[in-house]
C-alpha cells in the first residue's frame, strides 16, 4: 500500500510509522473491532468526503451492536478526518476509521478492555483495478457460504467477520478469478467478498434482500437513490444462484470497488460479455455524484480544506 505521512490515533495525529498498538491488543487476538471504508474525491467542490456522516453513523452503529462504546462522537471523528486529510495534503484518498478493543484484558469477555480508535488516509485506486471498472471482472461463486444472522451480525462492519470473506477471496484468487460471490445459508445469492451485488433482468434492477445476510452498504444505498433519480426502481428479493447466469447484467458496488461490471461468473458469460447499458448509466451517475457533478446530490459531499501549499506539492 502507498503510505501517507500521518495517522490520527486516540485523539492525536502521529507520524505514520509511530501509529502502533500493543501485541496483546484484544482486537488482534479476537477480531473485536469495527471499521469503515470511506473515500474523499477531488471534484467540483474541491476535496470532499463522500457520504461521510453516514459512514461514521454506521461505525457507531456497528460498535453498538457489539457492545462497544466509541469514545469519540461522529462530529469529533469527522473533524479529525478533515484535519488528517489536510495534514497529509491529499486531494483524494481512501479513509479507514477503526475502533478496536485495546490492551488490558485477555479472554473472551471484552467489556473491560479500552477502546482504541484510529483514522488512516492514503491514496488508493480502484480496488478491483481500473480495467475491471471499465471492462468488467470475472467472478466465481464461492464454496464458502456467507455467515447467517444467527451466527454473527451482518449489519455490523466488524473486523473478525471478514475472515469469512477472506476465505472466499483466497479461494477465488487462487482459482484465477477477480472476485467471489457468496451465497447465504439457504443457497440464495448474498454478496461479494467485500461488495454488494445487483442483477439487471429485463430492465429491472434486482438485489438480494437484507435477510440474505448482506451488509447495508452505503454505496448500495447510493445506487438505490441514483436509480430512483433516473426513474428506475430497485427490487429486493431472494435471488437463486442460477439467475446470476441468465441475468442481462450483473454489477457490484462498494466504497473501495465503486461500481464494477461483472462480465463472467463461473466461466459463464453474462449478457453480451460487455458492461451493459444500465450498469454503465449507474456507473456514470455514481462518478458524477462522488465528484459533485450532480447538484441535487451535493449534500452527500463533505468538503475538506486542504492547504494550497500541500496541493501544489502533490501536483
Amino acid at each position: 500500500m502507498e503510505e501517507a505521512d500521518f495517522i490520527w490515533m486516540n485523539g492525536e495525529i502521529v507520524p505514520w510509522a509511530d501509529a502502533k498498538l500493543h501485541v496483546l491488543t484484544h482486537g488482534l487476538h479476537y477480531g473485536t473491532g469495527v471499521f469503515e471504508g470511506i473515500r474523499a474525491y477531488d471534484g467540483e467542490l474541491g476535496t470532499a468526503v463522500f457520504r461521510h456522516r453516514e459512514h461514521l453513523d454506521r461505525l457507531h452503529q456497528s460498535a453498538g451492536l457489539y457492545c462497544m462504546e466509541i469514545p469519540y462522537s461522529v462530529e469529533e471523528l469527522r473533524t479529525a478526518t478533515h484535519e488528517l486529510i489536510a495534514k497529509n495534503g491529499l486531494r483524494h484518498c481512501y479513509i479507514r476509521p477503526l475502533a478496536t478493543r485495546g490492551y488490558g484484558v485477555m479472554g473472551l469477555n471484552p467489556l473491560d478492555a479500552p477502546v482504541d480508535v484510529i483514522i488512516a488516509v492514503w491514496p488508493w485506486g480502484a480496488y478491483l483495478g481500473e480495467a475491471g471498472k471499465q471492462d468488467g471482472i470475472r467472478a466465481q461463486v464461492s464454496s464458502w457460504r456467507r455467515f447467517g444472522g444467527d451466527t454473527l451480525i451482518p449489519h455490523a462492519k466488524a473486523s473478525g467477520q471478514y475472515l469469512n470473506s477472506i476465505l472466499a477471496k483466497i479461494e477465488t484468487v487462487r482459482a484465477g478469478y477477480d472476485e467471489a460471490i457468496m451465497l447465504a445459508q439457504d443457497g440464495s445469492v448474498s454478496e461479494g467478498s467485500g461488495e454488494n451485488i445487483f442483477l439487471v433482468m429485463g430492465g429491472r434492477i434486482i438485489e438480494p434482500p437484507q435477510t440474505a445476510s448482506v451488509l447495508d452498504g452505503i454505496s448500495r444505498r447510493t445506487i438505490h437513490q441514483l436509480a430512483a433519480d433516473s426513474g428506475r426502481t430497485v427490487e429486493s428479493r431472494s435471488i437463486a444462484r442460477s439467475e446470476l447466469y441468465i441475468a442481462d447484467e450483473v454489477f457490484m458496488t462498494g466504497t473501495a470497488a465503486e461500481v464494477v461490471p461483472v462480465r463472467e461468473i463461473d466461466d459463464r458469460v453474462i449478457g453480451s460479455g460487455q458492461p451493459g447499458p444500465v450498469t454503465r448509466e449507474l456507473q456514470e451517475l455514481y462518478e458524477d455524484a462522488v465528484h459533485g457533478r450532480i447538484e441535487a446530490r451535493r449534500d452527500w459531499l463533505d468538503p475538506v480544506e486542504v492547504p494550497a501549499a500541500d496541493l501544489a506539492a502533490e501536483s
